[in-house]
């Protein structure tokens, strides 16, 4: 009886078939090109929707005729800067610039100061009361400004205030603060608490380890309490209005409503005043741009 052995031969490798091409593998995260240039398009018109206002207005400042915004199409061949000129020599533009320069940087100082303060003892002190004090806090915020007008009115002149900048500056901390603590506090959340201990362990004193540790580190935030500040005092007009009775005391926000009267509105001018506005707050965005978006981001990463 012989046995046979079968010897099975594997298949030889099959050539590869230079004809197809490589075929791409995408990594986690990536995205196709079809989708990149589709998400490209929508910032693309996003970016033209929030830039044609403000160029539509520099546009209509360039007009001589207060009817121009009616016949748009007639400004290119007349172009001029005489709104410009007018509204910087024959108005008390440099009053009410001065005037919201004060205001609004003196509500910013305070303003972050204040919310500073309140947002790091929330965040690092258990005091009884500490979480009603912050609900208290956003409650202040659902007051309209035509129920608030008439008992800070009563305030102010109790405390002789009516007129002056120190006031103003008041009104709008008490719009300011609430937000800007809030905010202060979600962000000295994400700072660890180790940094306070540390500071204690040197021989700091708790102001001590609030101003040399806690605020450097708290930049960001500091920024974009400042900002809004700032953009709440610098563009507020009911409350100037108001509160303010000086002609020379006049924000800017008040100012530009000498513009328009009882039967006419010079909206040229209207327009030339609205532009050099704006570039008071795109210098102060420029300043703090860098800590906007961090700031932002991680003071709502905590509650």
């Amino acid at each position: 009886m012989s046995t046979s052995t079968i010897t099975t031969t594997a298949p030889a490798d099959r050539p590869a078939d230079d004809s197809l091409p490589p075929r791409t593998v995408r990594r986690r995260g990536e995205s196709s090109p079809l989708a990149r240039l589709t998400s490209h398009g929508i910032l693309i018109v996003a970016s033209l929707i929030a830039l044609f206002p403000v160029a539509w207005l520099v546009f209509l400042s360039l007009g001589p005729d207060e009817d121009d915004y009616l016949r748009p199409g007639g400004i290119w061949g007349k172009m001029t800067l005489d709104n410009y000129t007018f509204v910087l020599q024959n108005t008390n533009f440099f009053d009410w610039l001065k005037s919201s320069l004060i205001v609004s940087l003196g509500t910013t100082l305070i303003g972050v100061l204040v919310a500073a303060t309140t947002g790091y003892a929330v965040s690092r002190m258990r005091f009884p009361g500490y979480k009603k004090f912050m609900w208290v806090l956003l409650l202040t915020q659902m007051f309209p400004v035509a129920v608030l007008m008439v008992p800070m009115y009563q305030i102010l002149s109790d405390l002789q205030l009516i007129d002056s900048y120190l006031g103003l500056i008041l009104v709008y901390c008490s719009t300011a603060v609430p937000y800007c603590a809030w905010l202060m506090k979600g962000y000295f959340d994400t700072i660890p608490f180790e940094i306070d201990e540390a500071g204690r362990v040197d021989g700091l004193t708790p102001i001590g380890t609030f101003v040399r540790l806690i605020l450097p580190l708290a930049k960001p935030g500091l920024a974009v309490a400042a900002f809004y500040s700032f953009i709440t005092a610098f563009g507020e007009v009911a409350f100037a209005t108001t509160f303010m009775l000086d002609d020379e005391k006049y924000t800017l926000a008040v100012g530009l409503q000498s513009f328009v009267s009882e039967h006419d509105a010079q909206r040229n001018l209207m327009a030339a005043t609205a532009v050099l506005i704006a570039i008071p707050v795109s210098a102060f965005f420029y300043l703090v741009q860098k800590n906007l978006v961090t700031g932002l981001t991680a003071g709502g990463t905590k509650g």
